[in-house]
Formats: C-alpha cells, sequence, structure tokens
C-alpha cells in the first residue's frame, strides 16, 4: 500500500480530496501542526515527519498568513520539508496555504491579495482545474520562474505546476459542512467584509457539493497520472 502524509495546519478534513487518495490505494498518516486551542497562539514547535518516508504528500490550508512571525517557528522546517520531498522525487500537493508554502519554498513568493476571494469563483485553465470552487484566501502565491501556471482567474494565479508539485490557490477539498466551521469559527466576518451573507453563502457552496466530489476526485487523479508521474 502507499502512503499518503496529509499535513494539517488548524484542520485536519480534506474530504472528497483525500477519499479520492484513498480509494487509488493510498493509506494516510495525518499530522496536524497548531493543536485545537492554539490558535491564538499558533507559533508552536513541531517535528515534522520524514518526507523520505512518503510515496505523496498533501498539504492543507491555514488561517495565517506564510510570511507571519506568529507562524515562523514551523514555517521554515515545513518549507525544509517541501525542498527535501521535491529533491528526493516525492510529490505533493498544495491547497491555498499548502500551495502557498510550495510557491514560497521553491523560488516564488506569497503577497497579500489587492482582491481577496471568499466563496465560489470561477477557475480557468487545464480540464481538471477549470470550473467553480470554493476560495478562502486573503494572500495569493507568486508562482516560482519554473512554474508552469494551470489555472488563473481575474484575482490571482490558482494553480501551477513545477515538476512533481500541484499547487492550488483553491479549497478542492471543502464542502458546506467545513465551510460552515470556518464561519463558526471567525469566518462569518470575513464574508461579511466581502459583502456576502454567510447563510446564502453556504447555501452556493452546498448547492455544488456534488459536483465538486466529482471535480475533486479528478483532479487527484490529474495529480496522480499526470503531475506525480513526470
Amino acid at each position: 500500500m502507499k502512503h499518503l502524509l496529509l499535513i494539517g495546519h488548524d484542520y485536519l478534513s480534506a474530504g472528497p480530496i483525500e477519499e479520492r487518495f484513498i480509494a487509488r490505494g493510498y493509506h494516510v498518516d495525518r499530522v496536524q501542526v497548531v493543536p485545537p486551542g492554539r490558535t491564538d497562539n499558533p507559533g508552536v514547535d513541531f517535528d515534522f515527519p520524514d518526507p523520505r518516508d512518503y510515496d505523496a504528500i498533501l498539504v492543507l490550508g491555514a488561517r495565517w498568513s506564510v510570511y507571519s512571525d506568529q507562524v515562523a517557528s514551523w514555517v521554515k522546517p515545513e518549507l525544509e520539508l517541501l525542498q527535501t520531498a521535491d529533491e528526493s522525487g516525492v510529490p505533493v500537493f498544495g491547497i491555498c496555504f499548502g500551495g502557498q508554502m510550495l510557491a514560497q519554498a521553491h523560488g516564488g513568493d506569497v503577497v497579500a491579495s489587492p482582491a481577496p476571494e471568499i466563496g465560489p469563483h470561477v477557475v480557468l485553465g487545464v480540464p481538471a482545474v477549470t470550473g467553480v470552487w470554493t476560495q478562502w484566501h486573503h494572500d495569493r502565491f507568486v508562482p516560482p520562474a519554473e512554474a508552469t501556471v494551470v489555472g488563473v482567474n481575474a484575482a490571482a494565479p490558482q494553480a501551477f505546476v513545477l515538476r512533481r508539485n500541484l499547487a492550488l490557490q483553491f479549497h478542492p477539498e471543502v464542502d458546506a459542512d467545513s465551510v460552515r466551521a470556518w464561519i463558526e469559527d471567525g469566518g462569518a466576518q470575513d464574508a461579511r467584509d466581502s459583502g456576502l451573507d454567510p447563510d446564502v453563502l453556504l447555501d452556493h457552496i452546498a448547492s455544488l457539493d456534488e459536483e465538486i466530489r466529482v471535480r475533486a476526485a479528478a483532479l487527484v487523479n490529474y495529480f496522480l497520472d499526470d503531475v506525480a508521474a513526470t
């Protein structure tokens, strides 16, 4: 059996993305960097596993900025993990903060976005990336110079491939239930700041859940069959 390392920062739910890895024969080892109750003081020390012990790595989102001093204690060793994975040929799938970490690790950058995205937004690119995806970000990545951008919209680059790494700015792993948890944990104000009614936003996301589950599976297939297979 193949082994997937799932790195969560303040949450571990990867929904249909994790489900598809399991369907493709992966056993999932989950680690959470910031324990519950420490989100207001997230500067923890964390010993990451050796990425070379895994066949693939999935890096999830986070409520913080990659460049925040609050999380510098674990961002640096996580960046080193991503660099080691790349050097060793271990494929990495990064979502939102995880995608930003991939950019930072490989010569790109992460900057505050002039157009934060909250809720469903259209992304254009390769077939596996194109469509409406849930977004929740105030930063955006600047892809490394050697990367191939495979997804964009007017607000930000949305996906890039670099060797065996796939970085996404959007959240293919979430559904209405997971977004409801974000809203209840301070995200309601994010929605209102973007001119959105949290209840209407949840209804919109819920209407996409079945479609997203199918497209998320196709996205994992793209990662495994096209990106990781190079």
